[in-house]
């Protein structure tokens, strides 16, 4: 008879390779600390970036279920839960780092409190502050409202508004809770058994809303436990602020309320929570737009005024008969000349960072040149050629000027073309300093490094010690100030995820603005997160990718634009070769918006943001040889993104145009 097993744990993966790594070394001490037998399951929804191999190659000792696509969150963890064992089983995801006592303490709750269903604990973001998430309430009909029209978030400790996330709660004092978070959620195997498992009517997002729900309706009570603490890096799987993480999670609360509530109740939630929806999504659009041209509209009208001033000063001063322009030259004339000018300096790299004075001049001359060339053909829209060379220059200094301006607000400095670098020390051993020292430079990272911290509260700045020694543990917050630091790596080596967790939540009270970031034990990631709802972001030893360049994307992007037009125009007589021609045209207008790029990565794991690919580089080779391998179509994949050309794309597609087609 197999030893019972007091704790089962269930991580469900999707390409999120550094940051498994990272959860798993946590559990793997907090195991340990707990004394007492657990299963560890992984369950992979067919990622495609190594974290299966990683997974077996450093944990032995994990119960690897490998899809071969990915169901969703709640039929991944639902395969491990079948088959665990554990008397307490926990839900726990992949970017979550948890401390050592963690499993112990909570454990020792529920054996405390036998009605306990679920539990979950308090939650810190990549900068130690706390995630409110951390304990909620049921969404009814009036809390819904209240949440997806801001008035939760206006009111957060309201009794009346707050409820979502119970605000009025104090977040240090246990508490019972109506719903658990996802992230962390630790639940009996007896509670499990009596109500089911999740739903798996949810893909992502609400599945713990609605297992919590039966959890309190079978009897069992849940929990909020403040007595531990984890960090959860928000955005990997999904991004939070992106329209489809709108659509998925409000619908997924339309789903709980058909299911839950009476109809007719059901029936009102579902239309407000639709009206949210569009409000939500047309509010992430508007803001990515807007954050997105800001910089081109305020070019555009400070650009504009001076053109008003120069056509003044020219029709007053230097034109031949000194009378006024048509009102036509500023209402169509001076923004088509803008129009020109700045779109011209986009595609010159204007409006990549870091800014460089030399892509504004290239671009505007080019555009200016355009400019002068189309006027030729248009007599009606001929002015003056002297204003569209002034204009050209006053667009320069214009361009050039309002960066200036800005750099100098947020840097003290005039040096534009260079970027600032970040100050940054190092919490750890003189080894494991030099081995961050060692992946910052493999992964080129902008920064200088200032020291390092000692990982003991004693010591500093002995005489004999590194000349790079800041000083001691306890002497951290004095070091932040001295030395100006922008960012502080913890090493997991060293330092307990306690210990890290301690010195976030306290440093951030003091030092708002510090960025941290973790390097874990043996690992090649240095792995961090600016805020709760930013993705977390890692320093690695990674290839440069030609494919990621500002100018190589827009380069990338005007080719498919192109390329669609002209499969558009030639369509009639393309349709005839393709395999799939049901998708040719689909395919065209999905490019055409921006949802699917011509040539991409499709076995490799593309950049967060990356639009889905109809074909990959490996296409061409597999057609004309045997069925490749995966990690052969991952290298093929590699040698295009890194040596990335636009005539690559075209070549590519002209190559397979009998698979343009493909869904």
């Amino acid at each position: 008879m197999p030893a019972p097993v007091k704790l089962s744990v269930v991580i469900v993966n999707y390409n999120v390779c550094y940051f498994l790594e990272q959860t798993l070394l946590s559990v793997r001490r907090a195991v340990e600390k707990l004394g007492q037998p657990v299963e560890v399951f992984v369950v992979d929804n067919n990622s495609v970036d190594r974290s299966v191999a990683m997974v077996k190659q450093r944990f032995p000792e994990v119960i690897l279920i490998e899809n071969h696509d990915n169901p969703g969150f709640s039929k991944a963890n639902n395969q491990a839960l079948r088959v665990a064992r554990g008397e307490y089983q926990l839900l726990l995801n992949p970017d979550t780092v948890v401390e050592e006592d963690t499993f112990l303490r909570c454990c020792e709750f529920m054996d405390q409190h036998p009605d306990c269903g679920g539990l979950g604990v308090k939650m810190l973001d990549g900068q130690g502050k706390f995630l409110p998430e951390s304990k909620r309430g049921l969404p009814t009909p009036w809390v819904a409202f209240y949440k997806v029209f801001g008035l939760a978030a206006l009111f957060p400790k309201s009794r009346r508004f707050g409820r979502y996330h119970l605000g009025f709660l104090d977040k240090d004092e246990t508490h019972p809770v109506q719903v658990l978070s996802g992230a962390f959620m630790l639940m009996r195997k007896a509670a499990l058994d009596q109500v089911g498992l999740l739903d798996e009517d949810y893909f992502m997002y609400g599945e713990d809303i609605d297992l919590s729900y039966r959890l309190t309706q079978g009897g069992w009570q849940n929990y909020y436990y403040p007595g531990t603490r984890i960090i959860h890096y928000k955005g990997e799987s999904t991004k939070r602020t992106s329209v489809n993480y709108v659509f998925v999670f409000y619908r997924a609360m339309v789903i709980f309320a058909r299911k839950h509530f009476a109809p007719q109740r059901a029936g009102m939630f579902s239309l407000l929570i639709n009206m949210a929806i569009w409000l939500r999504a047309g509010v992430a659009i508007a803001r990515r737009f807007w954050d997105q041209a800001w910089p081109i509209l305020l070019d555009a009208l400070i650009i504009f005024v001076g053109m008003y001033f120069l056509k003044t000063y020219w029709e007053r001063n230097h034109k031949y008969v000194p009378t006024p322009y048509p009102p036509q030259y500023m209402l169509v004339a001076v923004p088509a000349y803008i129009a020109g000018w700045l779109g011209s300096s986009y595609l010159s790299g204007a409006y990549d960072e870091p800014t460089q004075s030399s892509r504004i001049v290239r671009g505007v001359f080019i555009g200016t040149v355009l400019i002068s060339a189309a006027s030729n053909f248009l007599d009606a829209w001929r002015f003056s050629k002297a204003l569209i060379v002034l204009g050209g220059a006053w667009a320069v200094a214009a361009m050039v000027g309002r960066r200036l301006v800005q750099h100098f607000i947020q840097y003290r400095d005039l040096r534009l073309s260079e970027r600032r670098q970040k100050n940054i020390a190092i919490v750890g051993s003189e080894a494991e300093s030099r081995r961050v020292r060692h992946l910052l430079e493999a992964a080129a990272v902008k920064a200088r490094v200032i020291g390092f911290v000692s990982p003991t509260e004693e010591g500093a700045n002995a005489p004999d010690g590194p000349e790079d020694l800041l000083g001691s543990l306890r002497q951290l917050d004095e070091v932040l100030r001295i030395y100006a630091l922008d960012e502080l790596i913890f090493c997991g080596k060293d330092l307990s995820a306690g210990q890290i967790m301690a010195r976030m939540v306290q440093l951030q009270q003091t030092h708002p603005d510090v960025a941290f970031k973790i390097l874990p034990e043996d690992s090649q990631y240095i792995i961090g997160s600016s805020s709760k709802d930013a993705p977390g972001d890692y320093y690695a030893l990674d290839i440069e990718l030609n494919l990621y360049k500002p100018q190589q994307r827009r380069a990338k992007r005007l080719v498919d634009i192109l390329l669609s037009l002209g499969l558009l125009i030639g369509a009639p007589l393309l349709l005839w070769l393709q395999r799939q021609a049901g998708g040719y045209l689909r395919n065209v207008l999905r490019v055409l918006a921006g949802r699917r790029t011509w040539v991409g990565l499709r076995y490799s794991a593309p950049r967060q943001g990356s639009a889905r690919a109809v074909l990959s580089p490996a296409d061409r080779a597999e057609a004309e040889t045997l069925p490749l391998t995966e990690a052969t179509r991952r290298r093929l994949e590699l040698l295009y993104a890194r040596d990335y050309t636009p005539t690559d794309d075209l070549r590519l597609v002209l190559q397979n145009l009998r698979g343009l087609g493909r869904e």
